[in-house]
C-alpha cells in the first residue's frame, strides 16, 4: 500500500507553535514516527507539507497520477475554509483520513467546521502525533 501524508499550514512549525496545544515535538519528529510505523506495517509512505492552498491541491491531484492508495491529511486552518481542497479530494476519490493533532471539538467555534470531513472515510481528532498512526491503521483496515 502507498500512502501520502499531507500537512497544511503551520504544521512545519510544530515544536515552536503553541507547545501547550501541539506539544514540543517537531515536524521532523512527526515524520520519523510515521515513517518508522509505516515501515513496520510494510506501507510505502510519502510526505507533503505546504503553507499554500494551491500547493496542497496540486499534491492531492498528483497522488491520483502516482497511484496512491490512501491519503492522510491534516489541512490545518484550511480545514475550516478550503472548498478547493474539498474539491481536489472529491476529484481524486482516494480514500482519505482527516487528522487533527489537537482536539478541535474543544477549541474555538470556527474549528468546529470541516469542509473536508464529508469526503473522508474517517476523522481522527485529538490523539496527538499518534492520530496519524491511527489513520494509517484505518486505511489498512486494522
Amino acid at each position: 500500500m502507498k500512502i501520502l501524508v499531507v500537512n497544511g499550514p503551520n504544521l512545519n512549525m510544530l515544536g515552536i507553535r503553541e507547545p501547550g496545544i501541539y506539544g514540543k515535538a517537531t515536524y521532523e519528529d512527526l515524520l520519523k514516527l510515521i515513517k518508522e510505523y509505516a515501515d513496520g506495517k510494510g506501507v510505502e509512505v510519502s510526505f507533503f507539507q505546504s503553507n499554500h492552498e494551491g500547493a496542497l491541491v496540486d499534491a492531492i491531484q498528483q497522488a491520483y497520477f502516482d497511484k496512491v492508495d490512501g491519503i492522510v491529511i491534516n489541512p490545518g486552518a484550511y480545514t475550516h475554509t478550503s472548498v478547493a481542497i474539498l474539491d481536489a479530494l472529491k476529484a481524486v476519490a482516494i480514500p482519505t483520513i482527516e487528522v487533527h493533532i489537537s482536539d478541535v471539538t474543544t477549541r474555538e467555534d470556527f474549528r468546529q467546521i470541516s469542509y473536508i470531513r464529508p469526503v473522508c472515510k474517517a476523522s481522527v481528532i485529538g490523539e496527538g502525533f499518534n492520530g496519524y498512526l491511527h489513520a494509517i491503521d484505518i486505511l489498512l483496515g486494522d
